[in-house]
């Protein structure tokens, strides 16, 4: 019985720019990986369709989150093309997850697409977001704080560790692990998936809680570009929107 599903829904851009992929390692490791690419053009989504591709097969196979992200990153980072002065080839913000039986859930980042866990009535979040609203959190004077739609770190990006901390105070690539205690469901999220959710007040674990993951990753979606939309009906806007869920066991 397969124990993961993703949807995807367009929204009101041109491209379907975001992109999932799973793949599991001989040793049983599982992958998951979503991203979410910059921009809306055939490039992008055909760039971004394969990057995820990589980054589940090379998670995979090492049995580990951080070191397949940064293994990709490296390879991208490394292409003289992408530089100060060149900046514009194809990019995406990443989350991967691996799960692999009897260790702890192993979660890597760069970007803001996001990672949830969901177990008894709570969706905790795994990631931090890689954006200007977390360089400038919201204060009194500033309730917005930070524009979350510029994001400070990506896979595509030649940046390092050490230059990225240096300008936005995190790392390029952050990672986190989870012990696993009982049945519990991993959601993957790109920002047009999440942020109509957070907007609207909706509690993602609620959301999230269908029995079957098609039934969850479908509906979540759905309601999201339904919120995006309502949220400013004069000026219609919605985001890709793109989910996977996955019913992980210790």
């Amino acid at each position: 019985m397969r124990t993961y599903a993703t949807a995807q829904m367009i929204g009101t851009r041109s491209h379907q720019c975001d992109a999932t992929a799973v793949r599991t390692g001989a040793d049983g490791a599982r992958a998951y990986v979503l991203l979410d690419g910059i921009g809306s053009d055939d490039d992008v989504r055909d760039w971004t369709r394969a990057a995820a591709r990589h980054l589940a097969t090379w998670a995979a196979r090492r049995g580990d989150a951080e070191q397949g992200l940064r293994a990709l990153y490296a390879v991208y980072a490394n292409d003289p093309r992408r530089n100060e002065l060149f900046m514009y080839l194809p990019c995406a913000a990443a989350v991967v997850a691996v799960a692999a039986p009897g260790k702890p859930l192993k979660v890597a980042w760069c970007g803001d697409s996001r990672a949830y866990l969901l177990h008894g009535g709570i969706a905790r979040r795994l990631t931090e977001d890689h954006n200007l609203r977390r360089v400038y959190p919201p204060t009194a004077t500033r309730p917005e704080g930070g524009n979350r739609n510029r994001i400070t770190s990506y896979l595509g990006s030649h940046r390092s560790d050490e230059n990225v901390k240096a300008r936005y105070g995190h790392p390029a690539i952050e990672a986190a692990s989870v012990p696993l205690n009982g049945p519990c469901r991993l959601l993957l999220a790109s920002d047009g998936a999440y942020e109509p959710h957070a907007d609207a007040g909706n509690d993602i674990y609620a959301e999230a809680d269908e029995d079957k993951p098609t039934t969850a990753a479908r509906g979540f979606v759905a309601t999201a570009v339904d919120a995006a939309l309502k949220a400013e009906p004069q000026y219609p806007h919605a985001d890709n929107a793109t989910v996977l869920v996955a019913d992980l066991t210790p």
